[in-house]
């Protein structure tokens, strides 16, 4: 049985449980990180030396990072649409996992944790506007892409709707101004909405 170390509420453990269900898997989960605490213990960070979740445990082979585990899984069923074998295909679902994190990742989260997490007296108005202009900025790179296929690596769900669709939902969740629509990024979303898996595991509540 696969083990997943981390809070039902963190983004990067979202990703892990939505992959998890769309490729039917069993697993257990254990809440780690936020109120939970336990991140930090020693026992935990023999596992996963940055003190962050997920953690995922398969049997011996322990693995962290959240894009990683999303390949680690793909590549354990075998290969599907979601993570292709073609090197070209696969090429365009990568690089939107990896524009997650060096691109969308250092703008939204701050902004996410000063609006949800942050008691509204220390938090930095200044802040919160440069920040959801640099994700509306993100997001209308994404409704430029998204006029070429209906996912973000083609017309097939994968890996890289799973990556970057969890901040979809953050954005238009946020109390933020996100400027005038965008409809392609808006028609993707509601693709990615009418899947049971993110339905369950993201569309869940900001906390």
């Amino acid at each position: 049985m696969l083990q997943l170390l981390g809070r039902r509420t963190s983004s990067n453990v979202q990703k892990v449980l939505w992959l998890l269900t769309e490729l039917g898997l069993p697993y257990e989960r254990q809440d780690y990180g936020g109120p939970f605490g336990g991140n930090r213990a020693a026992d935990y960070l023999r596992l996963n030396p940055n003190g962050v979740v997920p953690t995922l445990r398969d049997s011996g082979t322990v693995v962290w990072e959240s894009n990683t585990i999303l390949r680690y899984l793909a590549n354990k069923v075998a290969a599907t649409s979601l993570y292709p074998v073609d090197a070209a295909a696969r090429s365009h679902c990568e690089r939107w996992m990896d524009w997650q994190l060096s691109t969308l990742n250092p703008s939204i989260t701050p902004l996410y944790i000063t609006l949800i997490r942050t008691p509204h007296v220390d938090r930095d108005m200044g802040r919160v506007a440069e920040t959801g202009r640099q994700v509306r900025d993100h997001f209308q790179i994404l409704d430029r892409w998204l006029t070429r296929n209906s996912f973000l690596a083609g017309n097939q769900f994968t890996l890289a709707d799973i990556a970057v669709g969890i901040y979809a939902y953050r954005w238009y969740n946020l109390d933020v101004d996100r400027g005038a629509d965008l409809p392609q990024v808006r028609g993707w979303y509601e693709r990615l909405a009418q899947r049971p898996a993110f339905q369950n595991h993201v569309m869940i509540g900001l906390s």
